[in-house]
């Protein structure tokens, strides 16, 4: 006879990065910083999204969002990158793919 899954039912109780996942985006991030573009960053780990925000500077808004929404995937994508104003850039279920929309802003910024 199986054992019974304990709490079967239970969502996690926040979305967040996997460790491929930020290896990709740090990775990005580390070459905007090495460019003078990005300074600082944040994580935030909620209940539905995962937000990795990037600045300029610490006091402003984030220029750009990467958001990682798993209740998407079988829709619209569950990574989606967003600009400063709030426009979506770019968004996919392949999290590559979706960085290069700024790794081509990376190749404009060097140039």
């Amino acid at each position: 006879m199986n054992a019974p899954t304990p709490f079967p039912n239970s969502a996690p109780t926040q979305i967040a990065f996997h460790r491929t996942e930020l290896n990709a985006i740090l990775s990005l991030y580390g070459r905007f910083v090495a460019a003078g573009e990005w300074r600082d960053y944040g994580i935030s780990h909620l209940k539905e999204v995962a937000v990795f925000s990037v600045f300029r500077r610490t006091a402003e808004h984030p220029m750009y969002r990467i958001e990682k929404r798993p209740s998407l995937r079988m829709k619209q994508g569950q990574y989606v990158v967003i600009g400063m104003e709030g426009r979506i850039l770019k968004r996919g279920n392949d999290l590559r793919q979706v960085l290069r929309v700024l790794e081509r802003k990376l190749i404009r910024a060097i140039d």
